[in-house]
């Protein structure tokens, strides 16, 4: 049957998707094609940005192919937040690799800076702190190594990227998330920011246009994949997009994604620089207002399940999550999962990963245990200093593989205090980057329309009792010391 439906590409860092997403919110169909990541050198990682082009075209076609009668009106991006690239203007050829977000190649770059005082103001300006995740000293380093190729030069985040090729390099453009984590960019003056452009070596002429996450950016053109003339209508980062896509339209809203690592973020009224430990960005703009949000990024999280599974010999993640529920705690064993460092709120790449509080009471269930309430602990750590640094806490949405578990989400419930909604969305960040395309295009009139859409579970309680509680975050914090060898 015939229908309209807006599509939605989501750039992730190992696979494109293609979603299309009907006007009852409903995916229509879907499709995905892997990009390929190499690691040139230890801490390197990289990818290629025509690859990532061909990625896209390919779920693009499979995804219309599986349904040949919706008619697209327009479509939206969503993408991996961090990574960056360089091209020729006039030719459109990549000049370099896309460098990941993973990338550590420029952290002795970071550490210079921070070492001659440029960190608190570069947080002030941007909400971020000097670290090789952010694109600021790897675009020095795409121009240093790659920019004498070519005479005018896009600099550009994947979205950009895409929109370039979907527009047939008529529009060098991204949005205001985007731009938000470049460390290019002035969060309170909402523009590029020229004392960051001459501390990092960038031309700001380089810099892509910057819009509303909802904004016709451009027509479709010479994108071979897709017929000229349909609007592309959103660009959004991929974690933000899953905020906006559970309506977190309220002030203090905020959700948690868990899989390999977790995002933590809550929307706030107005731009504030951020506590230690967390950043402050740009969760999306709309009509000219940007929405700022708090944001911590947890290195490993559900990740460390597998690990643990089989150190303690058991065939699945399952059979060690069920182990876990048979304990009513850890009997005093903390597992710190630190083994590539520690992200947010810590930010210590030397923390390594330890298992401690061990007795001859101990069992293998207390040690699943630890590993489950682990993924807790780390989000409790980081959502403690936003609700204390923005005053107003509001529905904490929660998305990813992880959140399907009850078990695990009534120990979040439980660590942070707060009740937690599961949502059913399977696809946030696209879904995100579709409802605001369908904004731009008045597919949907308003964020009223598009809180209905939002499919949720029903809330989840805490229901564990205080004086457990904080005993338990006692150990854990005693634990983290360990790791980074506080004490």
């Amino acid at each position: 049957m015939t229908g309209k439906a807006i599509l939605a590409i989501d750039e992730g860092t190992t696979n494109s998707k293609a979603v299309l997403v009907s006007h009852a919110g409903d995916i229509i169909a879907s499709a995905s094609a892997p990009v390929p990541i190499s690691h040139p050198k230890s801490g390197w990682v990289e990818q290629d940005a025509e690859a990532i082009w061909q990625a896209t075209a390919t779920a693009i076609a499979e995804c219309l192919k599986r349904a040949p009668e919706t008619e697209i009106v327009a479509l939206g991006i969503s993408n991996q937040r961090e990574s960056i690239l360089i091209w020729d203007r006039n030719t459109g050829r990549p000049l370099g690799p896309v460098i990941s977000w993973q990338c550590r190649r420029t952290a002795d770059a970071c550490k210079a800076l921070r070492e001659t005082g440029n960190e608190a103001d570069v947080i002030a300006r941007t909400g971020l702190p000097l670290d090789p995740m952010f694109p600021a000293t790897k675009v020095a380093w795409l121009l240093d190594n790659h920019g004498r190729a070519a005479s005018d030069i896009c600099i550009g985040t994947v979205d950009s990227w895409l929109i370039w090729k979907l527009s047939g390099g008529s529009v060098h453009a991204t949005d205001r998330s985007n731009a938000a984590r470049t460390q290019l960019f002035n969060l309170a003056e909402g523009c590029w920011d020229d004392d960051l452009c001459r501390l990092f070596g960038v031309d700001p002429a380089m810099l892509p246009s910057v819009f509303d996450s909802a904004h016709i950016f451009a027509a479709t053109k010479d994108a071979g994949v897709l017929p000229d003339g349909l609007p592309i209508a959103s660009a959004i980062g991929d974690s933000h997009a899953a905020l906006f896509s559970h309506a977190a339209f309220a002030t203090g809203d905020g959700k948690m994604t868990f899989g390999t690592g977790s995002s933590v973020m809550t929307t706030l009224a107005d731009y504030i620089v951020p506590p230690d430990g967390i950043t402050t960005t740009i969760a999306w703009s709309i009509a000219g207002r940007p929405t700022f949000a708090f944001e911590g990024n947890i290195l490993v999280s559900a990740s460390i399940f597998p690990w643990t599974a089989e150190l303690l010999g058991l065939e699945s993640v399952e059979a060690l999550l069920a182990l876990a529920e048979t304990v009513e705690d850890t009997g005093g064993v903390a597992l710190v999962p630190a083994h590539v460092g520690l992200g947010s709120p810590h930010w210590d790449a030397d923390a390594r990963g330890l298992v401690c509080g061990l007795s001859f009471s101990t069992k293998p269930a207390h040690i699943a245990r630890a590993a489950a309430e682990s993924l807790a602990f780390q989000v409790r750590d980081v959502y403690a200093i936003m609700a204390g640094a923005a005053g107003h806490v509001g529905r904490i949405s929660v998305d990813g593989g992880p959140s399907r578990n009850r078990f695990l989400m009534q120990l979040v419930a439980d660590y942070i205090d707060r009740p937690v909604t599961p949502c059913r969305n399977a696809e946030a960040s696209a879904l995100g980057a579709a409802h605001l395309a369908g904004l731009a295009v008045g597919f949907w009139p308003d964020l009223e329309a598009l809180s209905a859409l939002a499919r949720r579970e029903p809330e989840i309680a805490p229901s564990m009792p205080a004086d457990r509680r904080d005993r338990s975050i006692g150990e854990w914090t005693k634990a983290i010391a360990r790791t980074t060898f506080a004490v």
